[in-house]
């Protein structure tokens, strides 16, 4: 991580240079890899990053933790409570009043990164910012994220970060215990759990993308994922003539 660190913060810096940009904005959602990526981006760019809170019917406590991580860095932040315009679409799409209690569809929940997706471009473009995206390699192998909303970023500092390497850089970065130790939550309703979904651990996940070792099971499970969500991956497909 010794090495890392000034690597991935010089990369930024050469990113955002390239694009003629002025710097960086991105979600801060009270997890582990948004709070890694902020302390990368504030490293790079002291004076022009920018974290933006987005609650959307989330738990408090996701707020709470994201205004932790800003305290910590000292990081400019902006809040946007999407909970209004979310309910409305939901009303027109579904010509009902939107309930919390129908979260667990995901054709609804996936609106949710979809409408942080767009508020974090909208402050990239009126800064003259690139929009910094949080997925690492666990995730993105799997296709852990939705299409045209977390997915939907100009860079990926943690790309080629396992789960278990972000957390050791969030402990190489100091930053909050509280942050790392807390269960990772793509935040799609309000006792999301990233492993519940997947049916394996991050720690079976990494061992199997790292190594290629792991149960039938676990193997099994986890080439599902990757089968399944391999679109999320590529361009859109394009007529071969």
């Amino acid at each position: 991580m010794q090495t890392l660190v000034p690597r991935l913060t010089d990369w930024l810096k050469d990113k955002v240079a390239d694009a003629g940009a002025q710097g960086l904005v991105f979600g801060l959602s009270g997890g582990v890899d948004s709070a890694v990526v902020a302390a990368l981006a504030k490293r790079a760019f002291p004076d022009s990053s920018l974290g933006v809170i987005m609650p959307c019917f989330s738990r408090p406590q996701d707020a709470e933790d994201a205004r932790l991580i800003a305290e910590h860095l000292n990081l400019p932040t902006k809040t946007v409570v999407l909970d209004r315009v979310f309910a409305d679409l939901l009303t027109e799409l579904c010509g009902e009043n939107y309930s919390p209690s129908n979260e667990r569809d995901l054709t609804v929940a996936n609106i949710k990164p979809r409408l942080r997706m767009t508020t974090l471009y909208f402050y990239a473009a009126r800064n003259r910012y690139l929009v910094a995206g949080t997925g690492n390699r666990s995730e993105i192998m799997i296709g852990f994220f939705t299409k045209y909303g977390d997915g939907g970023a100009d860079l990926l500092p943690l790309a080629n970060l396992l789960k278990v390497e972000v957390w050791e850089m969030a402990r190489y970065l100091n930053l909050p215990e509280r942050i790392i130790t807390r269960a990772p939550s793509a935040g799609l309703w309000h006792d999301h759990v990233d492993e519940d979904e997947f049916g394996f651990s991050y720690k079976e996940l990494d061992e199997y993308l790292a190594s290629g070792k792991s149960s039938a099971e676990v193997k099994a499970a986890v080439n599902g994922w990757i089968r399944r969500n391999r679109h999320k991956r590529e361009m859109p497909a394009v007529p071969p003539f």
